[in-house]
């Protein structure tokens, strides 16, 4: 009998407790923003970026596109310029994701930017490493060439144009 006791307090508490608290579904966040993801800030749109790519996030980041958003890049080999949209770039962004077992994007130096009050260009340098397994690490720096745009001051920027201009 005292070999049971302990076994049915144990299933006890995981029953009651389980009724309250799932530690397979945490609690929802409903904690304010983070000001410093704020996509209604160029920081912010960039800090989330950021943060997507980090956490291997793609929802984060196609809340970042633009349904035209179109990414273009220059294909040396070909002398051609590639480019693509929305739907493709999360697919190819998704794949990087699964792919990677880490993802380190620092976004360096703003080289210069354009601004109206609906559309910004900014261009600004970068860093990704993307580590596929530990012997398998790839590094590139380059240029970003992208275009945010907004209708009203008050809603978030969103990502219409990135134009990589690095030369791999």
């Amino acid at each position: 009998m005292k070999r049971r006791l302990p076994l049915y307090s144990a299933l006890l508490v995981l029953l009651c407790a389980g009724g309250c608290i799932n530690p397979f579904a945490p609690r929802l966040d409903t904690s304010p923003l983070d000001e410093a993801l704020d996509p209604r800030t160029v920081p912010g749109v960039f800090r989330k970026f950021q943060k997507a790519y980090s956490n291997r996030d793609t929802t984060s980041y196609g809340e970042l596109l633009d349904s035209r958003f179109t990414f273009v890049y220059r294909d040396y080999e070909q002398q051609i310029d590639v480019s693509w949209g929305r739907d493709e770039e999360l697919r190819a962004t998704y794949g990087m994701f699964q792919s990677a077992q880490r993802i380190d994007l620092i976004w360096n130096d703003i080289v210069s930017t354009t601004e109206d009050s609906t559309q910004l260009n900014v261009i600004r340098s970068f860093t990704l490493t993307v580590m596929l397994n530990p012997t398998d690490i790839l590094t590139a720096a380059g240029i970003a060439n992208v275009t945010l745009e907004r209708k009203h001051s008050t809603d978030p920027w969103k990502m219409i144009a990135w134009r990589d201009e690095s030369n791999y």
